[in-house]
């Protein structure tokens, strides 16, 4: 079967290209390489000894997704593809709207033209805000505390809409935590561009020399130590949650929500010490203030996930910070 991946040459994208590549499926990639390289398509292409057809291409250029569609007999689509900064997207909210949402809806509609009716949606648990009670289960209220978080809110909001207007519409929603770790080879992982967003990514800048200490925002927070926690998974368990969801969709009609984590939470000086520990580097650091928006605690609860998709996290956080730092010292410059 053929699956067209947008934001395939991505952190969470390029894993998955790997995982569904490695099971059999035949792999089509879109993405406009605002946030990613070339390169990982060899790097792919080097793992799975298959390189991905691709298209560079923006999901918002209707002519061009109308092509991908025409030249491909696409069985499934995976949605990777979109502005991803919690924090830009506060500065920058209409380019947010404009480019998930607006990019979003071009892909339905191409979708629906060309009567491909299955979809997988790379959501967050940024849909829950600040969260009344964790675990989180995927009933928890939904209220969003920035505008990336509500472009994936209105998404989901979008796909229950299309699929109640058109009951072959297939559509797992799959609400992401905190994603970290690479592939075991060391050839890809997240690169991000500028000052990293996520934790682990900064921690490795650190490790490589590239920044002189961590960052803590708040140690007053009620955890552990006093430093706020969060759900962190492997990026390959995530990878294979996407295959999961795909096999679900093969059964299934309508909707369906899950949550994809560890459903255990590590606070910021746990991971550090465990980054600590599998790279033998010392990491520096400096608490700060808390940051506006910051939570103190936010992880998953993963019954649904492992009753209806037998999604079962298989590494855990030393696994993570083994491959982040494989990948970090074979990478410190990321991927060109």
């Amino acid at each position: 079967m053929k699956v067209l991946v947008t934001g395939g040459t991505g952190y969470i994208g390029s894993h998955t290209c790997v995982e569904l590549i490695q099971n059999g499926y035949e792999v089509v990639i879109v993405d406009n390489l605002y946030n990613s390289s070339r390169e990982v398509l060899k790097r792919i292409e080097t793992i799975t000894g298959v390189l991905p057809k691709f298209y560079e291409a923006d999901i918002r250029d209707r002519e061009a997704m109308k092509t991908i569609f025409e030249e491909n007999d696409i069985d499934s689509v995976i949605h990777f593809a979109g502005l991803k900064a919690v924090g830009e997207s506060v500065s920058k909210p209409l380019e947010y709207y404009d480019n998930n949402i607006y990019g979003t809806l071009v892909l339905l509609e191409e979708m629906r033209a060309h009567n491909v009716n299955k979809i997988v949606f790379s959501s967050s648990a940024t849909v829950y805000g600040d969260p009344k009670e964790v675990p989180i289960p995927e009933t928890a209220e939904l209220h969003t505390t920035n505008p990336y978080g509500t472009t994936k809110l209105y998404i989901e909001q979008i796909l229950r809409d299309a699929a109640h207007a058109n009951p072959e519409l297939r559509v797992c929603l799959l609400r992401y935590f905190n994603p970290i770790g690479a592939h075991p080879s060391g050839l890809i992982g997240e690169t991000p561009n500028g000052i990293p967003n996520n934790l682990l990514p900064y921690i490795a800048q650190v490790a490589t020399g590239q920044r002189d200490y961590l960052r803590v925002w708040g140690n007053d927070y009620n955890t552990v130590d006093g430093t706020g926690v969060r759900d962190y998974i492997h990026v390959v368990d995530l990878a294979h949650g996407h295959l999961l969801a795909l096999h679900y969709l093969d059964e299934h009609e309508g909707v369906e929500t899950f949550n994809l984590g560890r459903g255990v939470g590590y606070s910021v000086l746990e991971v550090k010490n465990a980054f600590e520990r599998n790279s033998r580097v010392k990491i520096p650091y400096q608490i700060c203030p808390r940051r506006d928006g910051d939570i103190a605690e936010c992880y998953a609860d993963t019954t649904k996930a492992r009753e209806l998709l037998h999604f079962k996290a298989q590494y855990d956080i030393d696994d993570m910070c083994r491959d982040s730092w494989n990948f970090a010292s074979k990478n410190p410059d990321g991927i060109k």
